[in-house]
């Protein structure tokens, strides 16, 4: 059956125009750093790195490292460095973590006397209607997003209209 070629185009238009896309992006723990144990005189270098970052639920995070590990543990669990029952825990020296929902996420080493000497993190991940405001009224969290997201991926989501119209050039 030949297709009316004027249709197949009002079709691709459709399908370009309700096409959206939801950009994800990891981030490096400690850029070039990585996951260490910080030196004594910057034991904040973590949470100062992720307070200079704008997250996003559906973004994640890379810690990579050498023979230490990664928790993610409550807030009062970060408080005291404890680590006898992390929520998440990785020893794996490179290891993605997915933030799923926004929230307040507290990292720590569960490696012995690393969290005590400042290797532990705090990750606040912004709602999506608290990311948009924020990225439209800050040049600064724009521009700490796409510098410090060398990893970025980009994901692609059909609306039920561009998928019933991908149907119709193909009926």
């Amino acid at each position: 059956m030949a297709s009316n070629p004027m249709n197949f185009f009002t079709t691709l238009l459709l399908i370009t125009t309700c096409l959206s896309y939801v950009a994800s992006f990891e981030f490096q723990v400690g850029d070039t750093k990585g996951w260490v144990v910080p030196p004594a005189n910057d034991t904040r270098i973590y949470n100062d790195w992720a307070s200079e970052n704008r997250f996003r639920a559906e973004d994640s995070v890379r810690f990579r490292y050498k023979k230490d590990s990664v928790m993610e543990v409550t807030e009062e669990e970060y408080k005291r460095c404890n680590s006898t029952q992390p929520s998440f825990f990785s020893n794996t020296g490179n290891t993605v973590f997915h933030f799923g929902r926004s929230g307040t996420f507290y990292f720590i080493s569960g490696a012995n006397g690393h969290c005590e000497r400042g290797q532990r993190m705090i990750v606040k991940v912004m709602a999506q209607d608290e990311a948009s405001s924020t990225s439209s009224n800050s040049e600064k969290s724009s521009a700490a997003r796409i510098r410090t997201s060398s990893l970025g991926s980009l994901k692609f989501v059909f609306t039920p209209l561009a998928v019933w119209g991908f149907a119709s050039i193909l009926l």
